[in-house]
């Protein structure tokens, strides 16, 4: 298949454009004997003059004015993905965004991207995907763009930034019958508890870390989400472990007492995930940044 070089079009319709050799050369800031040579290699390329001298100036041949309407078209194509990969305009852009998320990243981010995307970014939009085990291929194939939370899984093959570290906190109803004061671990043990069952890998940390120990808790409430147990919580006499960002929103919205945990459980880092395929990419690299700028700690 025979190819023909992009500067060549570009001469090409300067030249229908201004109907003059030296005139196109000015357009492109090219030497008239550069764009001489370069209207020659078209004429070879299509054996065709493509333009003649007339007193009004180059004209183009019925060749050169079929062409014209292809070359502008395959200019603005190549230029359309020069633009696409090398710049993005949140202003005006109108991708949608692809994150897979806990609940608890939905609560803690959501409102603050929306409001960011609002004033900056009004016409991107952002589609939710919980996190799961198909995660991963779902970044790897393109279907989510970004992955944000406790996902140990993602720390191998895949980009990562840390946002946050998070630490544990138990939360009950101000209600509560028997916890007033201070929670100890002999009667965290013998409390009954929510538990989370599918919300990431972070509340796995607090039974492992139990296990560890020799103790384990009274789970009376399996539950896949932190915000429907913590909702359960609050209308019961239930006992919840959740992370301290949640407990310190939930506590503003509802009747809640947080306290300590009774003994030593590991910190989690919260990250963002990402895929090669679009670590070098300008959107993903912005809302990145927007997500870095609205939940890194200070």
């Amino acid at each position: 298949m025979k190819t023909i070089d992009t500067r060549l079009l570009q001469v090409f319709n300067e030249i229908y454009a201004k109907k003059s050799v030296s005139n196109a050369a000015l357009a492109l800031g090219l030497p008239q004997p550069a764009v001489s040579i370069a209207l020659a290699k078209l004429r070879e390329h299509f054996a065709n003059p493509l333009f003649v001298r007339t007193t009004d100036g180059m004209v183009p041949t019925p060749l050169g004015a079929e062409l014209i309407e292809p070359v502008r078209a395959a200019l603005n194509a190549v230029s359309a993905v020069v633009d696409f990969s090398t710049h993005f305009d949140p202003s005006t852009s109108k991708r949608v965004f692809k994150i897979a998320m806990t609940d608890i990243s939905q609560l803690i981010l959501l409102p603050k991207l929306w409001e960011s995307l609002r004033l900056t970014a009004p016409g991107v939009g952002i589609d939710v995907f919980p996190l799961s085990s198909d995660t991963p291929q779902l970044l790897e194939s393109g279907a989510v763009d970004l992955a944000l939370g406790y996902v140990p899984e993602l720390e191998a093959g895949f980009y990562q930034q840390r946002l946050f570290s998070q630490h544990f906190v138990c939360m009950v109803s101000q209600s509560h019958p028997r916890i007033q004061g201070k929670l100890k671990l002999k009667q965290y043990l013998q409390e009954d508890h929510a538990a989370i069952v599918s919300s990431g890998a972070a509340p796995k940390i607090i039974d492992e870390t139990l296990h560890a120990m020799g103790k384990e808790r009274r789970i009376a409430l399996r539950i896949p989400h932190f915000l429907g147990a913590s909702f359960v919580v609050e209308l019961t006499d239930l006992l919840i472990t959740i992370p301290q960002r949640l407990a310190e929103v939930l506590q503003g919205r509802g009747a809640y007492v947080i306290y300590p945990v009774p003994f030593a459980i590991p910190t989690y880092e919260v990250k963002q995930h990402w895929h090669e395929r679009y670590h070098h990419d300008a959107a993903s690299r912005w809302l990145r940044g927007v997500i870095a700028d609205l939940l890194t700690d200070a």
